[in-house]
C-alpha cells in the first residue's frame, strides 16, 4: 500500500475571495500524479506551491465552468512552449469537454487547438454512474445539479486502496451520498453559510445531511466570503490554498 497525498492548490470560488485560487486539487499516488479540476488561475498555483505541470498524468473535470476547467487552455499551452512536455497526458470529464476544450484554447489563444502536440493527449468524455478505467485510476462520475451549459458531475476515484470523492458544484442530491459513500476523503463545497442559491451547497444544507454521507473524513472547499468570515462557527475541516492531506 503507498501514501496518497492530496494537496488543494485551488480552494476559491470563481471571484476569488478570501484571496484563494480557483478549485484545482493535485493528488499523488504512488508514481501518478493527477489534478481534479484546473481553474483558470490553477497554472499559477502550480508554480507558487512548486508542482510540476509536465510530471501531471490526469487532469480530471467536474463541469465546464471557468474556475473548474478554465485552466486547461493555459495548461496545454504551457506544455507546448514552456515545459517542453512528451510524456502523454489524459484530460477526462463531463459529456461536451471535447467541444468545449478546442472553443476554449481559440478564444484564449487563436490557433493553439491544432498545433501539433510534442505528447500525446488524450480527452475522454466520461458517462455518468459507470465505471471508467484511467490507469491507474478507476473514475466514476455522478451527475449533480449545477447549470454549465453541459452535465455537471461529482467525481468519485479510487487510486491504489483509497478513494477520494469531490462534489463539484452543486445544490444538494442524492448523487453525493453514492459518490462520498465509503470514501477515505470526501471534498465538498459549502458556498453559504446558511443562504440558499441555485446550484450551490450551503453549509447548513450539508449538515442536515452529514449522516447520510458515509465517508471517513469530510473537509469544505469553494467557500464565499459569507461562508469564510463565518468559519468560526463551522465545526467542519476546511481547505485553504497548500493545505496538504496524505491518506495512509
Amino acid at each position: 500500500m503507498s501514501e496518497v497525498s492530496v494537496q488543494f492548490l485551488g480552494s476559491g470560488d470563481a471571484f476569488g475571495s478570501g484571496g484563494r485560487f480557483q478549485t484545482c486539487i493535485y493528488v499523488q499516488s504512488g508514481a501518478t500524479r493527477f489534478l481534479i479540476d484546473c481553474g483558470a488561475s490553477s497554472l499559477i498555483a502550480m508554480r507558487r506551491f512548486g508542482v510540476d505541470p509536465s510530471l501531471v498524468d490526469i487532469i480530471l473535470v467536474t463541469h465546464l465552468h471557468g474556475d473548474h476547467f478554465g485552466g486547461l487552455p493555459f495548461f496545454i499551452v504551457d506544455a507546448q512552449v514552456v515545459s517542453k512536455r512528451t510524456r502523454p497526458l489524459v484530460v477526462a470529464g463531463p459529456p461536451g469537454l471535447k467541444a468545449r476544450l478546442p472553443e476554449a484554447m481559440e478564444a484564449f489563444f487563436p490557433g493553439s487547438s491544432d498545433k501539433q502536440h510534442g505528447f500525446p493527449l488524450q480527452v475522454v468524455e466520461l458517462a455518468a454512474e459507470t465505471e471508467a478505467s484511467i490507469p491507474p485510476l478507476v473514475v466514476t462520475a455522478y451527475g449533480v445539479v449545477h447549470s454549465s451549459g453541459a452535465p455537471a458531475y461529482a467525481l468519485r476515484v479510487a487510486c491504489e486502496d483509497k478513494v477520494i470523492a469531490y462534489s463539484g458544484d452543486t445544490k444538494w442530491t442524492d448523487a453525493l451520498t453514492k459518490a462520498a459513500a465509503g470514501a477515505d476523503l470526501f471534498v465538498c463545497e459549502a458556498y453559504f453559510f446558511e443562504k440558499q442559491i441555485r446550484n450551490h451547497l450551503s453549509y447548513q444544507d450539508l449538515l442536515r445531511h452529514r449522516a447520510e454521507l458515509g465517508c471517513r473524513r469530510l473537509v469544505l472547499t469553494h467557500m464565499s466570503e459569507d461562508m469564510l468570515q463565518r468559519l468560526h462557527q463551522v465545526d467542519s475541516e476546511c481547505a485553504e490554498d497548500g493545505k496538504c492531506i496524505v491518506l495512509a
